[in-house]
């Protein structure tokens, strides 16, 4: 199967794709794009969310010939310079393999809601699984972001 889609702005074409193939090991092993993490493969951690045409989604649940005429915005395309800095400030950061999931969830929330409530976080970030942190620091990440 062929794919044609649009990646972080860019047509990107993969060719001889196997049907069963997640959208996931199409962005990690056809394009080289390493930022999405492949850690569950069953949408339960996270690690692989990315933007479907505007709509967030586990790329590991997504099968690659699903892409095919769509727009797909990876932790490697999204505008989030300002959410970066504050998982660093906050010391949010620390292993790193929960990381792009969540700079990506906590994109998606603060374009909804720009002022978000302590428990609208929780909710957005609900489907995020972080074995390091402990949440605490996330949480005041996404609240310096949104300041």
């Amino acid at each position: 199967m062929r794919i044609a889609c649009t990646v972080n702005g860019h047509t990107r074409v993969a060719e001889n794709v196997w049907a069963g193939e997640s959208l996931l090991y199409v962005l990690r092993e056809r394009f080289g794009l390493y930022g999405s993490k492949n850690a569950c493969e069953q949408g339960e951690c996270g690690s692989c969310s990315v933007y479907l045409d505007g709509s967030l989604v586990c790329a590991c649940l997504v099968l690659g010939g699903q892409a095919n005429g769509r727009e797909v915005v990876t932790v490697e395309g999204v505008d989030a310079a300002g959410v970066q800095q504050a998982f660093v400030d906050a010391g949010a950061v620390q292993c790193g393999f929960c990381t792009p999931g969540l700079i990506v969830a906590t994109h998606d929330l603060l374009r909804r809601v720009p002022q978000p409530s302590d428990a609208q976080i929780r909710e957005a970030l609900a489907g995020n699984v972080c074995r390091c942190t402990g949440y605490a620091k996330i949480i005041e990440a996404v609240n310096m972001a949104a300041r």
